[in-house]
């Protein structure tokens, strides 16, 4: 392992020694791209200067082992080697999930898009409950809430909403890719988890971009102002259409758009690392397939059911409270289980 944490260390070097190169820092793309991964191997470096250490302990406490007469210092030196040798399978284990190759897209940011599905006004209301829950889980993690659009059910809740969210790894601790829920069993809803294209991700050209300007409209379609601030925009080679209009001015109305426009093309790419993976692991589902239940909620029982780990927890109303993060470390558990056994099986 160490040989294994030197190469990194030395690649870590290289990186920081790239980044202080004018030419490097003149092109902004690759100084991006050098500067994300020198910050992801920060915590491997860590691990491994401390990891370098607890080793030459280990083999300082053996040194005094076999070369001290003293009972009382070589008692002394078998129970430090003890707990040093338990600190190193702890932290090689640790290390090696650390190693493991993450999803390339886990330190962006996240659009998440939730879906009222079958059951007519109780899905709408069914969505708007999971709009809350994510946004009370978000908010105890610090991140940043942004609505980027929605469409209220006729009795509350929301037929659709799309909110974007921003901060530290979000999209890394994602729920995995969909989930459909029921409510009761006439009612369900869909959570769609991407991550946030950037400039970088996609190369959009304005030239295959049609523009439409419109007066915003509010509930029954009537008109809200008497501007064109509302944005259509139109992705010519695909058809892909992103509307915006809950903004007053036309041009952030435009950057919304064109942030939701470049992550559905950005999906198109991504759909294939999706789907390749989703065979491999259980803890993924397909993205073709928005109906594939993979969680259920029962209200009745305030039971909830993750069908991939076959969790089960009876304590709906705090986790419809945003409490969830024991259902997301199971599952990440189970993800980093199946992502290490890929590992070793290459």
């Amino acid at each position: 392992m160490l040989d294994k944490l030197e190469a990194i260390y030395q690649r870590y070097l290289d990186i920081e020694k790239q980044m202080n190169d004018p030419s490097v820092m003149a092109d902004m793309k690759s100084y991006i791209k050098l500067s994300k991964d020198y910050k992801e191997l920060q915590p491997i470096i860590a691990a491994y200067k401390e990891y370098e250490t607890v080793v030459k302990n280990i083999e300082s406490a053996k040194d005094i082992l076999y070369q001290e007469k003293d009972e009382d210092f070589r008692a002394m030196a078998k129970e430090e080697l003890t707990q040093l040798t338990e600190t190193r399978e702890k932290m090689e284990e640790d290390i090696r999930l650390m190693l493991i190759p993450a999803d390339p897209q886990d330190g962006k940011n996240a659009v998440v898009e939730i879906r009222a599905g079958s059951g007519g006004d109780e899905a709408s209301i069914f969505a708007g409950d999971l709009y809350r829950m994510y946004t009370k889980y978000c908010e105890t993690k610090g991140w940043k809430i942004d609505l980027v659009d929605f469409t209220e059910g006729t009795v509350g809740g929301y037929k659709e909403i799309i909110i974007n969210i921003s901060g530290e790894n979000v999209y890394g601790l994602r729920v995995p890719q969909t989930e459909t829920q029921g409510r009761v069993h006439t009612s369900a809803a869909s959570v769609v988890v991407l991550p946030e294209a950037d400039e970088f991700d996609i190369d959009l050209k304005q030239s295959d971009i049609r523009k439409d300007t419109y007066c915003s409209s509010g509930p029954g379609g009537q008109s809200v102002n008497t501007t064109y601030s509302a944005v259509r925009l139109t992705h010519i080679p695909t058809g892909i259409t992103v509307a915006m209009q809950d903004q007053k001015s036309q041009m952030k109305n435009f950057d919304k758009a064109m942030t939701i426009l470049r992550t559905r093309l950005f999906e198109l790419e991504y759909q294939k690392y999706l789907d390749d993976i989703s065979k491999k692991r259980k803890t993924m589902v397909s993205t073709g397939d928005r109906s594939a239940k993979i969680r259920t909620y029962n209200y009745p029982q305030s039971r909830i059911t993750d069908h991939r780990i076959n969790m089960t927890v009876y304590n709906l109303q705090v986790f419809m409270d945003g409490d969830i993060q024991d259902m997301i470390d199971a599952l990440q558990l189970a993800e980093n289980a199946e992502r290490l056994k890929e590992a070793v099986s290459y």
